[in-house]
């Protein structure tokens, strides 16, 4: 696909940082390279992550620019990268890094229940988008560090999502819960929000897979449990895709809505997560391959473009969220009033990594 190619080579020689400080979109880009290095061997993804962390990381392994105060779980995501740093260079101050991210994991505040809070900003509520943040970085560490000491930790928080989150019915979970039951947008006995939105589902999928990967054959319970999970969420969003392109609703399960529309980063998430699936002897190949295949071909087909400044990747919500107090009330009118952009690091960043699954499959 030298479209694909074209497009991602593009994107990273004009790539700006999404934020002034360590942030999370960044992360994903990282990640996305270091994905297609791992495929394809080329340096010019192993150099855009090694470039990248010498210039944020300092000699001390400190992080100048991490933003501390917010207790924001969506800043441990880039720290991802600094495991392939640390691997690729044995740089020591990736190793000082990697411990300065588990300390931030091991001060932050948690819900009742267990589960880290998304942010100060957001006390006691679980959001999908921070599974996917933290529980990959945490469950590498106790890997690699560890001495697998926390990984019923790990577990136990995505367990949690399918008490709190899931809904049977539809086999999805919501994008959040308030375990307070305060905020306007939660519901007054679950304390979940309205709808099911698609990235968010997305990021769910992509911390599963990416744990089960990470999480040791010995640890079978653990294992297991998530590969359960992961299987009941890909079934149950699979229920929703649409037929002629492969992809995804923004608003997953209001498909009949005009206004809704099919969203790419949640679309890539998909395609990533079940490409790695199949090749993890997670799920099925036969049955499963074909639709990651037809989901990411649409992707290419539908949403990938040129015009006369080149190549772009369209489609993309550029944010969604939940308050905080009356703002963003999680109605489907507020996820499809969000501005729909080009190029945003939360899409492209999901696109590289299935493209890398895609090429791993062939």
């Amino acid at each position: 696909m030298k479209n694909v190619q074209a497009f991602t080579l593009e994107f990273l020689k004009r790539f700006q940082p999404y934020k002034t400080y360590w942030n999370y979109e960044d992360g994903c880009v990282l990640k996305g390279c270091i994905d297609l290095y791992r495929a394809t061997r080329e340096a010019v993804y192993r150099d855009f992550v090694l470039n990248y962390l010498n210039t944020f990381v300092a000699e001390d392994g400190s992080i100048p620019n991490y933003e501390m105060r917010q207790y924001n779980i969506d800043s441990i995501n880039c720290g991802k990268a600094l495991y392939f740093g640390l691997d690729e260079t044995g740089d020591e101050r990736y190793r000082k890094a990697i411990e300065f991210h588990m300390q931030r994991l091991r001060e932050h505040p948690r819900c009742d229940c267990g589960n880290f809070w998304h942010k100060e900003l957001y006390p006691h509520q679980i959001w999908l988008d921070g599974l996917y943040m933290a529980q990959p970085f945490y469950m590498n560490y106790e890997v690699r560090y560890g001495g697998l000491a926390h990984v019923s930790d790990i577990t136990k928080q995505f367990k949690n999502v399918r008490k709190y989150l899931f809904n049977a019915e539809k086999g999805l979970n919501y994008h959040a819960c308030d375990l307070h039951k305060v905020q306007p947008w939660a519901d007054k006995t679950t304390g979940c929000s309205q709808n099911f939105w698609l990235r968010s589902t997305g990021w769910y999928l992509m911390a599963l897979i990416d744990c089960i990967d990470l999480c040791p054959e010995m640890l079978y319970e653990h294992k297991r449990a998530l590969i359960d999970l992961f299987r009941e969420s890909i079934r149950g969003v699979l229920r929703y895709q649409d037929e002629k392109t492969g992809l995804f609703y923004q608003v997953i399960d209001h498909g009949h809505n005009p206004d809704n529309y099919l969203e790419t980063s949640g679309s890539s998430m998909i395609a990533y997560a079940l490409f790695k699936a199949v090749r993890l002897d997670v799920l099925n190949p036969e049955k499963y391959l074909p639709m990651a295949r037809k989901t990411f071909d649409g992707l290419v087909s539908e949403k990938l473009y040129q015009d006369e400044s080149g190549w772009h990747l369209g489609g993309i919500c550029a944010v969604a969220g939940l308050g905080p107090g009356e703002k963003r009330d999680g109605s489907v009118a507020y996820y499809l009033s969000e501005p729909i952009v080009a190029d945003d690091s939360k899409g492209v960043g999901p696109f590289m990594m299935a493209w890398a699954e895609s090429l791993l499959a062939q």
